[in-house]
């Protein structure tokens, strides 16, 4: 008899940006933008750290991964954000709801490990730099990302199937841009304390023993450098590793925004507005920081450009007598 007044949620509407009606094809471009910016910068460092030979070290096999899984990240929100500011139809289907959400924590988890993997590379090139070939090894390497893919899943997997257990009734309007927990509690029935605690713990574990990780990586490594005898080496050995922090500081300093708020500063609009940016920042500048701040990755990309425009030339010098010669054919 309880359960018969539980109405059975077959799909969430996501009120996404419904108060902007006049913006939305405005948004649309501006959102569409930016993912072809995350797209197209992640995947040309994809592309030459898997193609330069100079680039075929662990540091760049790493970042590779590490660009793959911020282009799997945004792709899990913004196409069907893209679709619902196109259509103005924030509909989504139960179990797509559930999907968006677990492979959004799975990613989420996997990035904060391979930030802390990539810190503990720096610490062995740093730190032990004559084992540095024999430590992180390409097969070390593999079974390193694997492990960061593989430690989370069966536990975000168990944490949707907790969160989408509960009783949803009354609206089934989710005021966000994408599925997320917090709206999901919020239409939830009875108590979701438990949930709640759930929730947090898991963000917790996964969170902040990949962040001390990365403390400790970074602490050992300032102190090996302070002990450099010239100023030269030391200056290297900073540059080596600022890309990786600057990374590392957008990642959690934005992610501390959206989740370490206190709650009497949350609203529908802010919630909104800063998952946003947590899904975008770090997506859309880690190629920028990469690109900028490191030589070798600006030699790759000179040398990519270099060859993609030597190729058009030759393209051209093939395809121009054969033209020619078709255009004086049709004449006669």
């Amino acid at each position: 008899m309880e359960r018969s007044n539980v109405t059975l949620v077959m799909e969430f509407i996501l009120l996404g940006f419904g108060d902007l009606p006049n913006f939305q094809h405005l948004l649309f471009g501006i959102f569409l933008l930016i993912y072809l910016c995350i797209l197209i910068g992640n995947g040309l460092l994809i592309v030459i750290t898997k193609t330069n030979p100079a680039l075929q070290t662990a540091m760049y096999f790493f970042l590779g991964q590490f660009s793959f899984l911020e282009i799997c990240y945004t792709s899990v929100t913004f196409p069907r954000m893209l679709k619902d500011l196109w259509t103005q139809k924030g509909n989504i289907p139960f179990l797509s709801c559930a999907v968006q959400i677990c492979f959004l924590y799975i990613l989420g988890a996997a990035e904060c490990l391979l930030l802390a993997v990539m810190a503990y590379d720096r610490y062995v090139a740093i730190c032990k730099p004559l084992y540095y070939p024999l430590i992180m090894n390409h097969r070390v390497c593999v079974q390193l990302v694997i492990a960061c893919w593989i430690i989370g899943t069966p536990v975000q997997i168990g944490l949707t199937c907790q969160i989408f257990s509960l009783n949803f009734c009354g609206s089934n309007k989710l005021n966000h841009i994408f599925c997320d927990t917090p709206p999901l509690l919020e239409v939830a029935c009875g108590d979701t304390y438990q949930k709640e605690l759930s929730v947090h713990f898991t963000a917790l574990f996964f969170v902040m023993i990949p962040f001390l990780l990365i403390s400790v990586s970074y602490i050992k490594i300032l102190a090996t450098i302070l002990k450099l005898p010239t100023t030269s080496g030391k200056s290297k050995a900073f540059s080596t590793c600022s890309s990786h922090l600057m990374v590392v500081g957008l990642f959690y300093g934005s992610g501390s925004i959206v989740y370490l708020r206190p709650k009497s500063s949350h609203s529908a609009k802010s919630d909104k507005v800063f998952s946003l940016f947590y899904t975008i920042v770090t997506p859309m500048l880690n190629p920028l920081i990469y690109s900028l701040r490191n030589k070798d990755v600006i030699a790759a990309i000179r040398k990519l450009h270099n060859n993609l425009g030597s190729l058009h030339t030759l393209t051209i010098s093939i395809i121009s007598p054969t033209l020619n010669t078709s255009i004086s054919t049709s004449l006669l």
